[in-house]
């Protein structure tokens, strides 16, 4: 009973302190409720800015691709006692089959880590409709498996994504450049005589103009009839449950498989490279705001100590002990930081919701329902840790000399 009666005086104590400076106290809150606020929309806005980054490329690529072994050049070793001087040029990678590929998939279907597979042929053509021509990327898919790679239907702006028996689905680019429409035929040459001609079923728009102006998806065993590879696929597209685990579990596929493993880290580098500074930067915008705030209760403190000298002095001379002292300005800074973290909170939060409705509705920004409260925790502990030092100052006054003071 006398710890809370105890509390509760210093809770008044030092809300009466607050009360008596309140524009000194205003504007201390007022500071402390920018910094929370342009830490947390600036959180929010990097963070929803950087998912929809991610959301972008890995809606069109997959996590982790195997692909065959490179060719390379086999040089014979010189005979013992001379030497060989070998001019060697790169040799040209030709199209090839992964070898014992339906082993490979189930290997890979059992695997936790892997979430789905999907085999996939592709290669070079010619796309003809009429005097128009476009350089394309055949792609020959099982439409169920590939579906869990990239869920092409939630792209479609045209028909119906249906592949197989004739059909072909492309991309809006292509049809553009080629004026075709949903029920078009379109011709399609793979050289060496090997062609084919198939009806649009539907038209896609992935957001990637290289991409909606190649990619065109065939049936799997037509598209191996088209680049000559019988029965065979030239990459196994795979999706991982850890996105960001990506590298190490290529690794992991690349020794299980024998193959190369190229993950999407891997290709998109300097994607990557861009996010991580952008990390960097809203943690640097973090550390210098709540240095800000720290220094400006710190400082609101030193002068609300000085100024309140000859009430220190006659609460020791009453009694109130040195750690009473300590906690009266210690919740003064929890205080400051509480409040104005709050209410910079209630305005992040808002300015976010009008990104939402009315900004440039380039992305939509999602809020963690634990970042307010968590810049408030944060925004509180600093204000204690900030109100340390003028904290102990007052603490230590002798009374008799704190009472004359003027």
């Amino acid at each position: 009973m006398r710890l809370a009666d105890s509390l509760w005086t210093e809770w008044l104590i030092a809300l009466r302190f607050l009360l008596d400076n309140r524009m000194q106290s205003l504007l201390i809150i007022f500071g402390i409720a920018v910094g929370s606020a342009v830490i947390v929309f600036i959180t929010a806005l990097i963070t929803g800015l950087q998912a929809n980054v991610i959301e972008r490329t890995l809606g069109t690529q997959a996590h982790i691709r195997i692909l065959p072994p490179e060719e390379v050049n086999r040089v014979l070793p010189a005979d013992d006692g001379s030497w060989s001087l070998v001019l060697e040029n790169p040799r040209a990678q030709r199209l090839r089959s992964i070898i014992n590929w339906q082993d490979i998939r189930d290997v890979l279907d059992e695997d936790p880590q892997v979430l789905a597979v999907s085999p996939v042929i592709s290669g070079p053509a010619i796309a003809r409709r009429g005097v128009a021509r476009a350089s394309v990327a055949l792609l020959g898919i099982d439409p169920v498996r590939y579906q869990q790679i990239i869920p092409l239907t939630d792209d479609l702006i045209a028909g119906q994504f249906t592949v197989g028996a004739g059909n072909a689905v492309i991309g809006k680019e292509l049809a553009r450049d080629l004026g075709l429409g949903i029920g078009d035929k379109l011709k399609l040459d793979a050289g060496e005589g090997r062609e084919a001609v198939v009806d649009i079923a539907g038209i896609f728009e992935l957001g990637v103009r290289e991409l909606d102006a190649r990619y065109v998806y065939l049936d799997l065993k037509q598209t191996q009839t088209l680049l000559d590879l019988a029965g065979g696929v030239t990459v196994i597209d795979t999706t991982v449950g850890e996105i960001f685990e990506a590298d190490r579990i290529a690794k992991q596929l690349a020794r299980l498989t024998g193959l190369r493993a190229e993950s999407w880290m891997e290709t998109n580098g300097q994607l990557l490279n861009a996010l991580s500074s952008q990390s960097m930067t809203t943690e640097m915008i973090r550390i210098f705001v709540g240095i800000s705030v720290a220094f400006g209760i710190a400082s609101v403190l030193a002068v609300s100590v000085v100024q309140r000298t000859r009430e220190i002095g006659i609460l020791r001379a009453m009694g109130s002990p040195r750690g009473q002292i300590l906690r009266v300005f210690l919740l003064q800074g929890g205080l400051l930081g509480l409040l104005g973290s709050a209410c910079g909170g209630a305005v992040g939060w808002g300015l976010v919701q009008v990104f939402n409705l009315a900004g440039p509705r380039l992305f939509f920004i999602p809020v963690d329902p634990t970042l307010v409260p968590l810049a408030m925790l944060v925004a509180t502990v600093t204000g204690v840790l900030a109100a340390a030092m003028p904290a102990r100052r007052a603490a230590r006054y002798d009374p008799a000399v704190a009472i004359r003071y003027v």
